[in-house]
């Protein structure tokens, strides 16, 4: 609320509260970028490397450099487009953060302030990435996390020292300052004044009529804003796909096929599962025994039975032969899912001793014949055929290329159809054919013909996956520049005219106020005007109704609430394209009073208010007391640079 109502506050009494937060800002930049403290003997001069000096520190080129660096990265979190020139507006704040933070770290220093290595230690300690598994401290991870951020363990001890300086200097400072009611409840009356005025309307459509420029007019407005009419370069493109259409005869055959199939039985062979039963002992000779009585009818627990405790009888179920093998051993399991069904094998030999194995039963499931999964295998390998034979003829167009062969060259011998744009600009629109439509599979290849050279070989550019490719190249190229005024004339003339009507309707509304201010009547002296304007309306508000609104406040209003009683002033809303002369009528002063919770909401908000600016007082005499000298000359290099690394 007071921050809607600082906004509105314009009048001589409402700017006597507007603060600034540009200490939580400060404080935000100078976390991220403090760093260099104590770095090494500074001569008296400032040289070309030095940015600025704080008493007997110095900010460096590079600590500049590496502090709009950061400020890059945070950017590209959000924007993953953004370039120097997309943090250009923060480098006078980088800079000051930099300042204002040696600064405090300078009074720190010289009035005896020190911080012991064990608080920093503990504060490195707070931070998540630093923690191993068991949730302390680990150097590992504190290692990984200076790699991850870019950081040295001594630029990590700089930052952390910065802000406990910042929060132990500043926050006493700043903290519950005292807001009395009687310094509160003047503010708190100002939300409650209510005001009454009216405001007349100036449409500048009703300024047109009579507008008929004259050759020389338009010449003249063309010449004065030709960056309005600048056409974008355009190109004529040249584009050849190579894609489904260059191999729509290469088909899988029957032998592919069919050697697709065999090398796939994972895929497509049936699955057989055996249900075994199996006896093991320590010794050959009771196996053999075994083996004969099994082999002569008898069961097989019955057929280990007088082996007593050294035979281990066991019914497995249902196995695969992986399963098994990955128990019995390959040679056991080989030889046990090779027998019939019934038989009994063995003894073998194996890992935990002799085996005889006895095939209960087997069971084969799922698996397709060959004519069964012939037309999913044919449509794969027929893709996989055409993915290779289009991968050759790229490799043969790169071939041609490279060996010197231009455009038309290079897709004739591919035999490859040719589209050609008509001149069109980036986005794939065509001034002179508005129906054009560039193909949307090629807008990867249209992209890439814009960032070729005029006289660049052809390049071959991907269209996306299983969309293929297109050999591309630019034809005709023509720079961007105005549009000729012959060809544009209609929206010239149009913006000629919205332009002279503003200009009329402005003068008009500046007249209407004039006049209004002198005590004529604002109806009157919309009247005189003799253009017909729409009636004066009536407006009335209070000032906590405009400042508490979520929707943005429309002009008239702002104006209400920022002029004196009798004052009238001209404003402007070229969203709707109208002016407005708004007049106060009358202030009724509000009186807080009889409504005390709103002077506490005051006070509330007024002590926010007051923190910043304490914390702002107390840096300003800090950085005072630190003998601040800024090298002027290289800051404006700085600047420079940091403009030309982003174009």
């Amino acid at each position: 609320m007071l921050t809607s109502f600082r906004r509105l506050s314009k009048s001589k009494v409402g700017t006597a509260i507007i603060a600034t937060f540009f200490v939580l800002i400060l404080i935000g930049f100078a976390m991220s970028d403090i760093r260099n403290f104590g770095s090494g003997d500074i001569g008296f001069g400032l040289s070309s490397s030095t940015i600025a000096k704080v008493g007997d520190q110095r900010i460096s080129d590079r600590e500049l450099n590496d502090a709009v660096q950061r400020r890059l990265q945070q950017e590209r979190q959000q924007n993953p487009d953004a370039d120097y020139n997309t943090v250009a507006r923060d480098f006078d704040r980088i800079l000051a953060a930099l300042i204002d933070q040696n600064a405090l770290i300078a009074f720190a220093s010289k009035h005896g302030f020190p911080l012991s290595k064990r608080l920093v230690d503990a504060e490195i300690a707070q931070i998540p990435e630093t923690r191993g598994f068991n949730g302390q401290f680990s150097e590992q991870a504190y290692q990984g996390f200076l790699s991850r951020q870019r950081l040295t363990d001594r630029q990590v001890r700089q930052l952390i020292t910065g802000g406990l300086i910042q929060r132990l200097l500043l926050g006493p400072v700043a903290v519950n300052p005292r807001v009395s009611v009687g310094m509160a409840t003047p503010y708190a009356s100002m939300l409650l004044e209510a005001r009454e005025g009216e405001a007349a309307i100036i449409p500048i459509d009703m300024f047109k009529a009579g507008l008929n420029p004259t050759d020389p007019d338009l010449q003249r407005y063309y010449a004065a804003n030709r960056a309005r009419y600048v056409i974008p370069e355009q190109r004529v493109v040249r584009f050849a796909r190579i894609g489904s259409e260059q191999v729509a005869n290469v088909a899988a055959s029957d032998q592919e096929i069919a050697a697709y199939y065999n090398s796939n039985q994972a895929t497509y062979g049936a699955k057989q599962t055996r249900v075994l039963s199996q006896v093991v002992v320590p010794d050959q000779n009771a196996a053999n025994a075994i083996a004969a009585r099994a082999k002569g009818g008898a069961s097989l627990s019955a057929a280990a039975a007088p082996a007593g405790a050294n035979a281990a009888v066991s019914a497995l179920g249902p196995q695969t032969r992986e399963a098994y093998a990955s128990v019995a051993g390959n040679n056991v399991a080989a030889a046990v899912f090779g027998a019939a069904s019934g038989a009994v094998v063995g003894p073998l030999k194996s890992d935990f001793g002799w085996v005889v194995v006895k095939v209960d039963a087997i069971k084969t499931e799922g698996g397709k014949s060959l004519e069964q999964a012939k037309s999913e295998i044919a449509a794969k390998v027929t893709a996989d055929k055409r993915k290779q034979a289009i991968e050759a003829i790229v490799d043969r167009l790169q071939n041609a290329v490279d060996d010197g062969s231009n455009f038309s060259e290079a897709a004739a011998q591919s035999k490859l159809e040719v589209i050609t744009t008509p001149a069109v600009i980036a986005n794939g629109t065509s001034r002179a054919d508005p129906a054009y439509r560039l193909p949307p599979d090629l807008a990867p290849a249209l992209k890439g013909a814009f960032e070729m050279a005029p006289n660049d070989p052809p390049e071959i550019v991907s269209l996306g996956e299983d969309k293929g490719y297109a050999l591309v190249a630019p034809g005709d190229v023509t720079s961007a520049a105005p549009a000729p005024l012959a060809s544009i004339r209609d929206k010239v003339l149009a913006d000629w005219t919205e332009a002279e009507a503003a200009t009329r309707a402005r003068a008009a509304a500046n007249a209407i106020a004039a006049k209004a201010s002198k005590g004529t009547p604002l109806g009157k002296a919309a009247e005189e005007t003799r253009a017909g304007l729409p009636a004066v309306r009536p407006l009335a508000a209070r000032r906590i109704q405009i400042a508490t609104s979520n929707e943005p406040v429309p002009p008239p209003m702002q104006a209400l609430f920022s002029l004196e009683q009798g004052k009238s002033r001209m404003v402007a809303d070229q969203k709707s394209r109208v002016f407005f002369v708004v007049k106060v009528n009358k202030v009724v002063p509000g009186n807080a009073l009889l409504q005390p919770g709103l002077i506490s909401r005051m006070q509330n908000e007024l002590r926010e208010a007051l923190s910043n600016d304490y914390a702002t007082q107390f840096l300003a005499a800090i950085r005072a007391d630190a003998e601040v000298r800024r090298n002027e000359s290289a800051i404006v290099a700085a600047k420079q640079r940091l403009t030309a690394s982003g174009s």
